[in-house]
């Protein structure tokens, strides 16, 4: 049976790199066949498939930012690879990688799925560049794509914002593979922080907002001043990270906060296993890969309703979704933190949502089926 080609491009970076490498590896190897383009200076290891056989992959001149020069010759790179390629269907990940997939679908007839895992106008609070943003979104919805939302905020964005007709738009949450951490795990960095702590993945950028999760912990302080957070992911792509020290030496938290730029990923697991709460103040998400692995890891969360959070937290049920406020931030930690059966509740149903709605084994089926329909469409 010929196997279905589909070619994957992208800005590899951050839950874009994640849900790409969680499709590739989970899609059915015998009926798919995967190929991926994505920016010289990105990832560096190796996609694999179900079987741990290499996926073909290729570089281009993909960045993240609009380089006029480069954004010419990644479009002529990837025109003469699809040629080498002859896929059947595109699915383009991310703004950049949007961009170029609806382009060279269209100049190639073929078709091509979006998932954008957050539309470009969230990602800045300059008002011309949210409109020229979205008028570049606006714009390539008129060429032959479909809009495969991560979320249902980022599909109702699709339709109400961008200007998608329902009829193209489809939805595949993000979903991952359950999570099992060895009772014997040791870390493998130091541990610096103490047994009770709260925590959170996220760069310091205007997206992930920590300068409200900061604010937010300086009022839980008054009432507990041993309070500790751990932020986790504070390395590459962190434009706001200075701006975030000066608020903690500010508030005078800098022995109630733990910044830890990179780590392993069974690290990453065990400390948001170990912890009493997962937190987020984001401005905006697609569908947090990292809110995900708490629900995995049987946490309560703490999450701003907001895009992407809203559609993992179920509000008073999982955990609580909160105005962008320090002190409902406080009030909503400091009770689940002084409520052992509320927070066990919370995190039972946390565990009950993940695998309902977001364990990878069963909803990657649900992506098969649309791969197919959409090329016989």
């Amino acid at each position: 049976m010929k196997k279905i080609r589909i070619l994957h491009i992208l800005h590899a970076v951050g839950g874009v790199e994640v849900s790409l490498r969680l499709i590739l590896a989970n899609t059915n190897p015998d009926e798919f066949e995967h190929f991926v383009i994505h920016g010289r200076n990105e990832v560096s290891s190796t996609f694999f498939d179900k079987n741990n056989e290499k996926i073909t992959t290729f570089k281009s001149s993909i960045v993240r930012d609009i380089q006029l020069f480069k954004d010419l010759s990644a479009l002529k790179e990837i025109n003469q690879l699809i040629d080498q390629i002859k896929p059947d269907l595109i699915h383009a990940h991310s703004t950049k990688g949007g961009v170029f997939g609806k382009v060279v679908a269209k100049n190639n007839n073929l078709k091509c799925l979006h998932t954008p895992q957050a539309f470009s106008y969230l990602s800045t609070n300059n008002k011309l560049k949210k409109k020229a943003f979205l008028f570049i979104e606006r714009l390539l919805s008129k060429l032959n794509n479909k809009i495969l939302a991560s979320s249902k905020s980022e599909m109702n964005r699709a339709i109400n914002e961008v200007g998608y007709p329902i009829s193209r738009v489809l939805l595949f949450s993000n979903s991952i593979n359950s999570v099992h951490i060895p009772q014997d795990y040791s870390l493998s960095i130091k541990k610096t922080w103490p047994d009770k702590y709260i925590c959170s993945v996220g760069r310091p950028s205007y997206q992930k907002n920590i300068e409200l999760m900061i604010e937010g912990l300086y009022e839980v302080k008054k009432t507990q001043p041993n309070i500790h957070l751990i932020l986790m992911g504070v390395g590459l792509y962190s434009p706001n990270l200075e701006q975030v020290k000066r608020l903690i030496s500010k508030y005078n938290l800098k022995e109630n906060v733990t910044l830890l730029e990179w780590t392993k990923r069974e690290d990453v697991f065990k400390i948001v296993s170990d912890a009493d709460l997962y937190v987020s103040t984001a401005r905006y998400e697609g569908l947090p890969y990292s809110i995900i692995e708490a629900l995995a890891l049987k946490k309560a969360v703490i999450a701003t309703d907001s895009d992407g959070n809203r559609d993992l937290v179920k509000d008073n049920v999982n955990g609580y979704l909160i105005k962008p406020e320090p002190k409902e931030f406080a009030m909503k930690t400091l009770e689940l933190l002084t409520n052992n059966e509320l927070r066990k509740k919370f995190e039972k149903a946390s565990f009950l949502r993940f695998n309902e709605e977001f364990n990878i084994q069963k909803t990657i089926t649900n992506l098969e089926v649309l791969y197919k329909e959409e090329i016989l469409s």
